[in-house]
């Protein structure tokens, strides 16, 4: 996948495309075909610092680790997106999320890993 600034994380996606977290302050989803569908910048109107870990949940919404707001976004398939983290990390890194809605947050601050839960809607 060529023209990305700075590629950082990446995490497949729905239907077998994937999301790459990017330096220059934006994340970038892709078909399986490498394409580029959009980004969550321009899509949501969102003004990332630096974000970092990025993954998907089994909504198919997208979560961004952002280290220098030090927040964490859902970004869902439709709608407006969602501040889960706001308070209470250092430098969130790496994300990760269950099927029982659990929130994995590398804290490279403090040198942990975060558990959070959050609201996942029923399959």
């Amino acid at each position: 996948v060529p023209n990305l600034q700075g590629p950082r994380f990446v995490s497949p996606a729905h239907n077998g495309g994937f999301v790459v977290s990017e330096e220059c302050g934006d994340v970038k989803v892709f078909m399986s075909s490498r394409k580029l569908l959009w980004s969550l910048s321009s899509k949501y109107r969102h003004q990332f610092g630096n974000p970092a870990g990025v993954c998907v949940d089994v909504d198919g919404s997208i979560l961004v680790a952002d280290e220098q707001r030090r927040t964490v976004h859902l970004f869902p398939e439709h709608g407006a997106p969602v501040c889960l983290v706001s308070s209470g990390l250092r430098r969130p890194a790496g994300v990760a999320c269950s099927s029982f809605g659990h929130l994995f947050v590398a804290d490279a601050g403090e040198n942990c890993v975060k558990v959070f839960k959050y609201c996942v809607r029923s399959p």
